[in-house]
């Protein structure tokens, strides 16, 4: 029974905390608040939603720089 319970809260656990997970592979400078969010409002849907649409509107720490069309690197 209880090795049952683990198979089914691992992935419930994991669809309750996506926006977390998310924002900590994004590393986003808001993922603690994100955390809170998601622990005290996720179990509805609407703090649930709300954290997940700021994990994925937040901007990553890392920034992408074009390389220049002429650019050579010896």
């Amino acid at each position: 029974m209880h090795v049952l319970f683990a198979i089914f809260l691992l992935p419930f656990g994991a669809i309750h905390f996506l926006p977390t997970i998310i924002a900590l592979l994004r590393d986003s400078q808001h993922k603690f608040a994100i955390f809170l969010i998601n622990l005290f409002f996720g179990w509805t849907v609407i703090g649930w939603i709300f954290a997940l649409v700021w994990a994925l509107r937040s901007t990553p720490r890392y920034v992408y720089v074009p390389v220049p069309q002429g650019y050579r690197r010896y």
